[in-house]
């Protein structure tokens, strides 16, 4: 296998989850339940809502695993260990800068400081990238070995709370408890703690070594790993005991065991989330070295511009959400699109009762959402390809 069709298949994977995340960030703008409640509050959730949501679990530890592998396959490439620390270091610091100014004003329309900042994703990337820039000095199996370690151990920080820090409470939330994090007039909400990612993060590029064996090889271990992951999932799940801090629980119905049983903890994710998640990810990974799509497939497109299709798709859902208001509501939208939406953190008491759509018209946003964005993500992927720009890296 070339070094080409190797990349071409985490592009398709990258590619793949981005797809599925726009339906739970469709989710979020549209749906009426989302206005409401979590998906994944077993009191008030249905099975096909909670569906929706979790189904897209996966796609924020592949982010970050393949952002992993991307670092481990530049270095392969011939860049060097200095050379491919600082693009981690300005890269990060650069998604770290757009998650605050860029993402907090697609969120919500506003800077209004009565709303707080949310240090997601985008945050936990770019902090994950700086730490990667520092451990990449070292050998990629002490760096597999401390993500490894991070994976698996940190759980046990769980009974821990930020308070016992005292005034250092800020950053125990932005390493490992998420919560509110206030410095003067402004607060933020550590969504995505950065300890745990940053370990996914460094699994990803150990695993960047599999890219030199042979081509059975690897696939052998991946599907070794992949069905390991899926197997210790069920094993520590059933068990109840380590590896999440909630624990499943018999509900009024089997589905919603069910639902209960893999509704397992992302912020921050917990060890079996990461095993739920990442095992049929390199499942996913093997089918896609065999299967090659090519370079228009959609996977691979939007696999190439991940950070692009992420920032103008959130974009996108906040301008269509606000226009489909002005279509229901007239004037009276101007009185509450200026403010985030009820899903994204915003009063409720501010926005009409009935807001929101049906979760199957969710769909049709999402489909629609996904074949208008095509045709530009393929432009910009073909700019990329051939042009060497510093700057096109960092889109």
């Amino acid at each position: 296998m070339t070094e080409s069709r190797r990349v071409t298949a985490i592009d398709a994977l990258r590619g793949l989850v981005m797809i599925i995340m726009a339906l739970d960030h469709t989710r979020e703008f549209f749906h009426a339940g989302a206005m409401q409640f979590s998906a994944e509050d077993l009191t008030r959730t249905t099975p096909l809502v909670f569906l929706t949501r979790w189904i897209t679990h996966v796609c924020a530890p592949v982010f970050f695993v393949t952002a992993g592998m991307g670092a481990g396959l530049r270095l392969a490439r011939g860049g060097s260990r200095a050379a491919v620390s600082r693009y981690l270091l300005t890269r990060g610091l650069w998604l770290i800068a757009v998650e605050l100014v860029v993402m907090r004003l697609a969120m919500n329309f506003t800077f209004d400081l009565q709303y707080p900042v949310f240090l997601i994703i985008l945050w936990a990337l770019g902090w994950s990238m700086v730490a990667l820039a520092g451990l990449i000095h070292l050998p990629a199996e002490v760096v597999g070995l401390i993500g490894l370690v991070i994976v698996v151990g940190h759980n046990t920080l769980d009974g821990v709370p930020a308070s016992v820090f005292g005034p250092l409470a800020w950053l125990w939330h932005v390493l490992h408890q998420p919560g509110l994090i206030t410095i003067g007039p402004i607060s933020a909400i550590a969504g995505y703690p950065v300890l745990p990612w940053a370990g996914v993060m460094a699994l990803g590029f150990w695993a960047a070594g599999l890219y030199t064996w042979a081509p059975d090889r690897r696939a052998r271990a991946l599907r070794t790993f992949g069905l390991a992951a899926i197997a210790g999932f069920v094993v520590l799940r059933v068990s109840n005991g380590y590896g999440d801090p909630a624990p499943w629980s018999a509900q009024v119905s089997p589905v919603m065991t069910v639902v209960s049983f893999v509704n397992t903890t992302k912020y921050p994710p917990s060890l079996i989330f990461i095993l739920m998640t990442l095992g049929p990810a390199a499942l996913l990974l093997t089918w896609l070295e065999r299967a090659m799509p090519g370079a228009r497939h959609p996977f691979v497109v939007f696999g190439r511009v991940p950070f692009a299709y992420y920032v103008v798709h959130f974009w996108v859902l906040h301008v269509a959400a606000a226009f489909a208001a002005f279509l229901r509501y007239g004037a009276a939208t101007w009185g509450f699109v200026w403010h985030p939406l009820p899903s994204m953190g915003g009063a409720r008491e501010m926005f009409p009762a009935d807001l929101g759509y049906p979760l199957w018209l969710v769909y049709i946003a999402w489909f629609l959402l996904v074949t208008a964005l095509y045709p530009a993500c393929r432009w910009l992927a073909d700019v990329k390809a051939r042009r060497r720009d510093w700057w096109l890296s960092y889109l």
